[in-house]
């Protein structure tokens, strides 16, 4: 047969191209044609910059940074503060990129912190209008020239913002929130402003979400706290630093010269009792409906917000601790409570602690069961360009849509896809203590006790002979307990019966036996369930390997019951159950990481 005549060929498929394109309804544009990004799963084939501090582009922008410019502008806080000053200025720096010399409008992304001439006189950080390190450089290196805009805020109290230092509280987030509407109003602003930063850094976010402010396009929350209360207390057991939190920020942002009487506030007065009082008074705390509830942003900002969010927590941060992200009311998490609402959510979720995806200085160190594992694996040299897709879609309105999905590293450092964390298509796998054995102080007879210098260990036989079970999401420990006072706490970790390999743990103070931040009274010898939940754990336990649980009234950086060694409680192994969310993968979302 004939061969057909390519040049031909193509002509005519250019010609019914074009045909088509004049046939169509003239009232309706053509679909964009729309460049694609290198998969995630395909990044690891690139060439990634790995000499510097933090991660690079892959492609440097055509802009550079014009001269730094600072502004300041008054804010009516007659409202927030009972006797701080009515009004109180916002002081913020910013850095266009060179596009706007020549009318371009363009997108803000801010860093809204406390930490801009920060600490005692003589060894203070630098202020908002040197690029900060670690962070600042980040955004200003990688998107500046991409014809981003880069703000860096001081919130109200610190360096030159005026009015009190109002720590998370309603006087700072109407700060940040008018911040965000500066920004995003400005002749040189296309309206879209987008938040970054870490830990205070990320809570700003929040604070700013929790007001709703339509220039507010997405946030990225790098173990961002999102509400005060359960950073600092999980199930009622109290962090060491919750007793001086407020009071130790306060010390560090204050001059040290007359000025400092500005930024007092009742809030200060009121923080510096509201620690000891939620840690001694349990059901009786009058700081919850008050000084806490404040403090909680993301709750407000789900209700008030309607932005995009890119979710970044360490799996092993202690200091942000991954509930912030998987808490919520009790039996459900934020996480997916905002993907159920309809928000449009991206995460990344990694096996280090308090620190950025791509900072390999500050993942180094790690010790084992804490993150070691997963080391080799842990730095995400992508971050940069990961962000860069994230922000050119919703501040730049630009380019394809970043598909809104899950990257979770397991703890032996293999990283995978979902489509949300916690999976929901896990099993549960239920464990009886009852089968476990189990050895402590068993004071009077009866049940063992924890508390006083009395631990238990419950050592379970394996869970599967056969294959590897991967747990993944928030197993819960139903444990049966019996106090002697109206107080008392249990800390579990959870081992690898076999290599001893710490997976995770819990905490609870018995009068918050139901979970979340309603205490209860407990009557002494009353048997009680102590619904516990371990933080968020993605980890593997091998074939033939069992469980340990070691409990006892303390553990890493939570403080013992405020009772002391009155509150012992008998605990009943054999009445008490262990869940577990398990999945099964087939290694078709795996993910080399860079």
């Amino acid at each position: 047969m004939k061969q057909p005549n390519l040049s031909f060929t193509i002509a005519v498929i250019l010609f019914i191209a074009t045909l088509s394109g004049c046939l169509q309804n003239p009232e309706e544009d053509p679909l964009p044609i729309e460049e694609e990004y290198v998969s995630v799963k395909d990044r690891h084939l690139l060439d990634w910059d790995k000499t510097g501090s933090h991660s690079i582009l892959l492609e440097s922008g055509p802009h550079t940074a014009l001269e730094v410019q600072e502004a300041t502008f008054s804010v009516d806080t007659s409202s927030v503060w009972e006797t701080g000053p009515s009004t109180s200025e916002v002081h913020l720096s910013f850095w266009l990129p060179s596009n706007t010399l020549e009318g371009e409008k363009v997108p803000v992304i801010a860093i809204i912190s406390p930490y801009f001439s920060y600490g005692q006189p003589g060894s203070e950080s630098s202020p908002t209008n040197v690029v900060s390190s670690g962070r600042g450089e980040f955004i200003f290196e990688n998107f500046v020239p991409h014809g981003y805009a880069f703000a860096q805020v001081a919130v109200f109290g610190t360096e030159e913002s005026s009015g009190c230092f109002d720590y998370r509280g309603d006087g700072e987030g109407l700060g940040i929130h008018s911040a965000v509407e500066w920004l995003g109003s400005q002749e040189w602003s296309n309206g879209n402003v987008g938040l970054y930063g870490k830990s205070y850094e990320g809570a700003t976010q929040w604070e700013a979400a929790a007001l709703g402010s339509e220039y507010l396009k997405t946030i990225v929350p790098i173990s961002g706290t999102t509400a005060l209360h359960p950073l600092l207390y999980k199930n009622g057991s109290a962090e060491a630093r919750s007793q001086i939190m407020h009071m130790n920020y306060f010390s560090s942002t204050v001059d040290y010269d007359e000025d400092d009487f500005d930024n007092v506030c009742p809030d200060i007065v009121e923080g510096f009792f509201a620690g000891p009082v939620t840690y001694g008074a349990g059901e009786f705390d009058p700081y919850m409906g008050n000084y806490y509830d404040e403090r909680s942003h993301i709750d407000r900002a789900y209700s008030n917000w309607n932005g995009s969010i890119y979710w970044v927590q360490g799996m092993q941060d202690w200091n942000v601790d991954p509930h912030q992200v998987f808490g919520g009311p009790p039996g459900t998490n934020w996480y997916q409570s905002f993907i159920d609402a309809g928000f449009e959510i991206r995460g990344m979720l990694g096996q280090w602690g308090h620190h950025y995806p791509d900072q390999v200085n500050s993942h180094d160190g790690v010790d084992s069961g804490y993150g070691y594992e997963a080391f080799e694996n842990m730095t995400r040299w992508d971050w940069a360009q990961d962000l860069f897709e994230w922000f050119e879609y919703y501040l730049q309105e630009r380019g394809p849509k970043p598909k809104l999905m899950t990257q979770i590293q397991r703890n032996d450092g293999e990283w995978r896809i979902e489509q949300t964390w916690p999976p929901e298509d896990a099993d549960l796998f239920t464990l009886e203590l009852g089968s476990c054995n189990y050895d402590g102080v068993f004071v009077g007879g009866g049940a063992p006790v924890v508390g006083g210098g009395q631990t238990i260990t419950v050592e379970c036989p394996p869970l599967d002979e056969l294959r590897d079970l991967h747990i993944s999401g928030l197993p819960t420990l139903h444990l049966s307990a019996v106090p002697t006072f109206d107080g008392g706490q249990v800390f579990v970790e959870m081992q690898d019966a076999v290599t001893g390999l710490r997976l995770g743990h819990a905490t609870m103070d018995v009068r918050y036996h139901a979970g979340g931040s309603e205490p209860q009274t407990v009557i002494p010898g009353s048997e009680v369930i102590m619904m516990m939940e371990f933080q968020a754990i993605d980890a593997l336990l091998p074939a033939g390997h069992g469980l340990r649980f070691v409990l006892s009234d303390q553990g890493e950086d939570y403080l013992a019951p405020a009772c002391g060694n009155l509150c012992t409680l008998h605990v009943l192994p054999s009445l008490s159950t262990f869940q577990t969310p398990i999945i099964s993968r087939d290694g078709s979302q795996t993910i080399i990481a860079p």
